[in-house]
Parts: C-alpha cells; structure tokens; sequence
C-alpha cells in the first residue's frame, strides 16, 4: 500500500508541477512539486525493492521426482499467489510509468522559456524592395542628406524600432573609389550602405574615419573597410557588414531595393566562408 500511495504522490506532483508552470510558473511552489514528484518516485522504488523482491539466497533440498497430493496442492496454491504478485507488479509498474510520464510532462515546459522559434527571423529585417529609408525621426532621405565624407544611421519606414534593421548611409567623395566586392548596382551615385551592426557581437559601429574610409567598431576594435564591401581588416570580426541593395523612388527619396545581402549581427553565421 505504501509504495502506491508513494508513487501516486510522484504522479500527481508531476502533473502539478506541469499545471503550475504553464500558468505562468511560481518558483517556489515549482522546487516543492518537484522535490515531492522525485521524493515519491524514490521511496517507492525503495519501498518495492524492500518488500517484493527477494533478498536472501534460499536452497530447496532434493525430494523424490514423484509429487504427493499434498505437494501439488502447494503447487497449485503457490501458483495462485504467484498470479496475484503479477497482477500487483503490473500495477506497481504502470504507477512508476505514471510518475516518471508525469515528471517528464513537467520538464518538457520549460522549453517554452527559450522563447518562440525563430523561424527565418534570424535571415530577415525590416528591408523590403520599395520601402524608404528614414531617419530616426521618421523623415524620409534623399540623396543631398548624407553628408559627404560622413554617415546617416536610418532604417526602413514603419520599422524604426527594429534594431537588426539599422543602416549606415555612406557617402564617399567619388563612386569611382568603389572596388569589388561592393556590388556597384546597389550603391546610388558615392552611397553605399551597410548594416550598423558588427559581425562579431552585434555591437552598433558607429565610428567613421573619412580620410581611411574605415568604419570602427568602439566594442572590441573590429575595423571594416567602406570601400572594398566593408570587409574587416582589424580585430575579431571575421565576416563583413552586408550591404543593402539602395534605389531612389519616383520622388527621390532613398528606398531599399531589397533586404541586406546576408544576415546581420554577429559572426556565428558565418558558416561557409
């Protein structure tokens, strides 16, 4: 009885471990349905272990081959007790089942605290073939308002708050320092535009050298070169910026022609390079 009651406990401290975290989880009350769901399990395997399973080494002493009535009388009511020690086993061991099924239940909720799938989030920005370029104030670019030898941190419209969607607007004294592996189709006139973020850790670069034409990241040096498709030529960052494909709309404003050429951020996307 005991180790039915204990396993029953392991069975209904799982499910109410699981209960309580999906709605919206109480640590305490969580440590306490998990110490009682493992507490359970353990003393009734101990509890078991104790008293259905043999502990001693027993020897039979030989008798003739022959059976009296009287030892088949003991065969038979041995038999019988043997089927109900399997039916109690049965029992025992659909309860451990149970208790470590609902234990599990438990466990498999806290990957919901990873957060939601990322899906192609992690390749995708607020660029889009069409949309303007603004500023942080909201105010659509044209081309005059990148000022020359200096930068224009903008994003696409209507995403402004989007980090991963920061943009340098560039503007070089001469389209024709351009060197590959700019993609000179995407540039409009001397702007060329990159992702603001390093492909290290994510850090805003935000340091332009104009006479280099050198953009420095101030978190950890990585340096990248606005002329030769912002590769980096100084400190950790192994992969350059992406470049965003730039056009100019019907009234002349700044517009993406598309999203950046390869994911943003830091460099653990650099997978076959």
């Amino acid at each position: 009885m005991a180790v039915v009651v204990a396993l029953s406990l392991s069975i209904l401290a799982g499910l109410g471990l699981a209960v309580v975290y999906a709605r919206g989880g109480q640590a305490q009350l969580e440590g306490m349905l998990l110490a009682l769901s493992l507490l359970g399990i353990g003393v009734g395997l101990v509890i078991w272990a104790k008293q259905f399973l043999p502990n001693e080494e027993a020897e039979e002493a030989r008798k003739p081959l022959e059976s009296d009535p009287q030892d088949a009388a003991a065969f038979t009511a041995e038999l019988e007790r043997g089927e109900e020690a399997i039916g109690s086993r049965r029992l025992l061991l659909g309860l451990i089942t149970g208790g470590l099924g609902a234990l599990g239940l438990a466990l498999v909720f806290p990957i919901r605290s990873l957060g939601p799938r990322p899906g192609r989030g992690l390749f995708q920005t607020g660029m889009a073939d069409g949309r303007r370029l603004v500023t942080a104030e909201k105010e659509p670019v044209r081309l005059e308002d990148v000022p020359v030898d200096g930068l224009l941190t903008v994003w696409p419209e209507g995403h402004e708050e989007e980090a991963d969607s920061s943009t340098l607007l560039i503007r070089v004294g001469d389209e024709s320092l351009f060197r590959e592996p700019v993609v000179l189709p995407w540039t409009v006139g001397p702007v060329v535009a990159y992702s603001k973020l390093c492909t290290h850790t994510g850090c805003p670069v935000g340091l332009y050298q104009a006479e280099e034409h050198l953009l420095l990241c101030p978190c950890h040096q990585s340096t990248f070169e606005v002329l030769a498709g912002a590769r980096p030529v100084f400190g950790p960052a192994t992969r350059a910026l992406p470049q965003l494909p730039l056009g100019v709309d019907d009234q002349g404003f700044l517009v993406a022609k598309g999203d950046f050429e390869g994911p943003v951020s830091a460099g653990f996307w650099d997978r076959s390079r």
